[in-house]
């Protein structure tokens, strides 16, 4: 069976991390190759991936080392959503029954499993939709089922507290009749990104029948670029910890049982590292650093005196003496001695960010800074809770950023000294008239 994987939509939601989010590395490997690693391991192989002209190129190249595995890629030329992707996709697919997974959500092999299996046990549904029951809101679509859990309606977005169950649809959906799902989808139209989503509920209006399959094993969406943050802790806590042979590690540093350090790494005297935590190849991890719950890309130097806590680190990043809390951080960033990403507001709330003009909860109380690609600090740089930086933008030595800032931009501070000739000599205070007496 074929597992349709949707890779070619952009990340509306994700600004001020550009990267794709199939493509983004989590302890050493683009998202994308840990996806197909977790379809394998439920006994699938085949693959159309459905890419975007900008992705197509890096797509491959990420898959190319897996191995035993048949792969198509589909391109669409423009974002339209699931439905396009699918009509896209569709010649590659065929008629036989097929998966569709959006590889933004994180989780088990056992999905796949549990939804081949229901497929096996009774293939008297023309659908089967992965549901997750959600303890919270979360803004994505949600099934409403009866105590068989047969859907009768699909509800995308509804507002809080308007849910109609705590069944999340997760799309890892299996089709039985690929033809007729293009059928309905040809026939739908909206001016919404729900195409996909109407098409299944007229199905449902027309008599056929689909099925929810609940999945009670971990899940992470990526919807918004602080999500980056529990996929990461999804896959620290998935990882076999081990120090390879060919790292370097100080007898004076101090380096956890759960953490994961690759090639060429080098932990100087001083250094902790508690984990679950993992160090990519080629970084540097210096004197009397500290690295709690933390994920590091590879040729990253973390200098002198940082402490990197419950933070992503992408590629290339280069840091001294900074503070790093709760932070997402892309590639080729470099901080200035004595930056500063503070986490928590003094009122303890959580913290909130601005997407498309909407101040969305982040659900988080502790929330530091979201830093694109590319990006420097000057020495003694602030950076409040929650700030976004763009990729490419320069927060200049003392400036305190309370406000997102956009790509390509540059905030100084602009100190107005005034040097005035001092013709008045200063009267002594009480500590020298004090060492005046004890000296007489």
């Amino acid at each position: 069976m074929k597992v349709v994987l949707l890779c070619g939509g952009i990340n509306k939601r994700m600004p001020p991390i550009v990267k794709h989010k199939s493509l983004l590395r989590f302890a050493g490997k683009p998202l994308i190759a840990h996806q197909i690693e977790r379809a394998k391991q439920g006994g699938l192989n085949q693959f159309v991936i459905v890419a975007n002209p900008e992705n197509a190129t890096d797509l491959k190249t990420a898959i190319a080392s897996i191995p035993d595995i048949d792969t198509d890629f589909a391109i669409q030329k423009k974002p339209l959503g699931m439905a396009d992707a699918l009509m896209t996709a569709s010649a590659l697919v065929g008629q036989e029954p097929f998966i569709v997974a959006n590889p933004n959500d994180i989780f088990d092999a056992s999905v796949y499993t549990s939804l081949l299996s229901e497929y096996n046990k009774n293939n008297a549904y023309s659908c089967y939709l992965v549901a997750h029951k959600t303890k919270g809101y979360f803004p994505g679509g949600y099934l409403a089922v009866n105590k068989n859990n047969e859907i009768s309606r699909i509800v995308e977005k509804p507002a809080k507290g308007e849910e109609p169950s705590n069944l999340v649809n997760i799309v890892i959906h299996l089709h039985r009749e690929p033809k007729r799902l293009l059928d309905y989808i040809a026939k739908t139209v909206s001016t919404a990104d729900d195409v996909y989503e109407k098409a299944l509920d007229r199905m449902i209006q027309d008599g056929y029948n689909l099925k929810a399959v609940v999945y009670e094993g971990q899940w992470q969406a990526i919807k918004y670029p602080w999500h980056i943050l529990g996929a990461m802790d999804y896959f620290l806590g998935q990882l076999t910890p081990r120090i390879s042979p060919r790292a370097k590690i100080s007898d004076r540093a101090v380096i956890d049982t759960s953490v994961t350090i690759e090639d060429n790494v080098r932990v100087f005297e001083g250094a902790v590292i508690r984990g679950p935590s993992y160090i990519g190849r080629d970084s540097v991890i210096g004197n009397n650093v500290l690295v709690r719950q933390a994920m590091i890309g590879e040729r990253c130097v973390v200098g002198y005196g940082t402490e990197v806590k419950h933070a992503y680190i992408g590629d290339g990043c280069w840091f001294h003496s900074n503070y790093i809390g709760d932070s997402v951080i892309d590639d080729d960033c470099s901080f200035g001695a004595g930056t500063v990403l503070a986490n928590l507001r003094f009122d303890e709330t959580n913290i909130t960010m601005e997407i498309d003009s909407d101040k969305v909860d982040t659900g988080y109380d502790k929330l530091g800074a979201i830093i694109g690609r590319g990006c420097q600090t000057g020495i003694n740089a602030s950076l409040m809770p929650g700030v976004r930086v763009g990729p490419d933008s320069f927060v200049g030595a003392h400036v305190c950023l309370a406000h997102d800032l956009e790509a390509r931009k540059k905030v100084i501070a602009e100190p107005r000294y005034r040097v005035l000739l001092n013709e008045t000599k200063p009267a002594p205070g009480k500590r020298q008239k004090a060492l005046k007496k004890l000296v007489e």
